[in-house]
């Protein structure tokens, strides 16, 4: 049976509307400013700002440890702030070692009560067809870069790792070394104009691990609408914050960063996770993310 949630103050990045939802198992079948039907039952929402609920990059979650200390990091750092899926990174050193370590990643995250996704990180040294026309057959969403060395670069075939990409394109994603900090602004500049001459599928920013992941990059990474959206046919997976005056001018990252108190419902896949302060964390209903197609979805 489905139920319709009315008057939903709705917060996309930065900006608020009004709509209601017709909800049906884990899914919106339909959003509309109003739904008329009164079969279904009615939920109120105007108390509340509704957000998609949030997408994080993780790339330090113990995966040797205990139950006990594995289901603490997944409460902490994602339940509690309204994250009911997770990207995390592999680093690979060999070729060979892909699919095993991506198998072995998985098993660790059995019992991930949230969804994930696996990318993988590797030198600069390792972009090369090959190793692409490997990420393509895992169906991994992105493939991180370090770049230790700007001149680096200018050596890479780009042409033929544009290529060796298609026609599925994972994003490649920068990660500046720490001893090229002082020159970020240089090298993501560089980064960038070598993405957008060559036509390489790719993130132009680093990404920021522990804060919700724009829908531009979800959409690339092929996650958007399918995740962090509350669009017709989109998941059920939604947070809700004690709506106040003091919050009504303020973005989703913001949300997120500063009025976390103010978050008192999570539902993940059309079940509520969190109610107030009590979260359920249910081993094994998270499940690993294969993505078909990056950048599908038209923005």
């Amino acid at each position: 049976m489905g139920y319709i949630i009315e008057n939903a103050n709705i917060l996309k990045e930065t900006k608020l509307t009004k709509s209601s939802l017709l909800i049906k198992g884990n899914q919106i079948v339909a959003k509309q400013n109003h739904i008329r039907h009164n079969k279904f039952m009615k939920m109120n929402a105007d108390s509340f700002i509704m957000t998609p609920s949030y997408v994080l990059l993780d790339t330090k979650i113990p995966l040797n440890t205990s139950f006990q200390e594995f289901r603490k990091y997944m409460i902490e750092n994602f339940l509690l702030k309204g994250c009911t899926t997770f990207i995390t990174s592999i680093s690979i050193s060999y070729e060979s070692e892909l699919e095993d370590k991506i198998k072995e990643t998985k098993t660790r995250l059995i019992n991930s009560s949230i969804d994930f996704l696996i990318c993988v990180t590797i030198p600069l040294r390792m972009l090369t067809p090959s190793f692409i026309r490997k990420c393509k057959k895992v169906r991994v969403p992105a493939i991180f870069i370090e770049i230790v060395d700007l001149d680096e670069l200018s050596k890479i075939p780009w042409g033929w790792i544009r290529e060796a990409l298609f026609p599925y394109n994972c994003p490649l994603v920068p990660i500046i070394s720490n001893e090229l900090k002082k020159e970020a602004r240089r090298a993501m500049s560089k980064w960038k104009v070598i993405m957008e001459n060559g036509k390489i599928p790719s993130i132009l920013e680093e990404l920021t691990e522990n804060q919700p992941i724009s829908i531009k990059v979800l959409n690339k990474l092929g996650l958007y609408p399918q995740k962090a959206s509350l669009l017709h046919g989109s998941e059920v997976s939604y947070n809700l914050f004690l709506k106040a005056r003091e919050i009504l001018n303020v973005d989703e990252v913001g949300l997120f960063h500063y009025h976390s108190d103010r978050l008192v419902v999570t539902v993940n896949k059309g079940k509520v996770v969190r109610a107030g302060e009590e979260v359920l964390f249910k081993p094994g209903f998270g499940e690993y993310v294969r993505v078909r197609t990056p950048s599908y979805f038209a923005l």
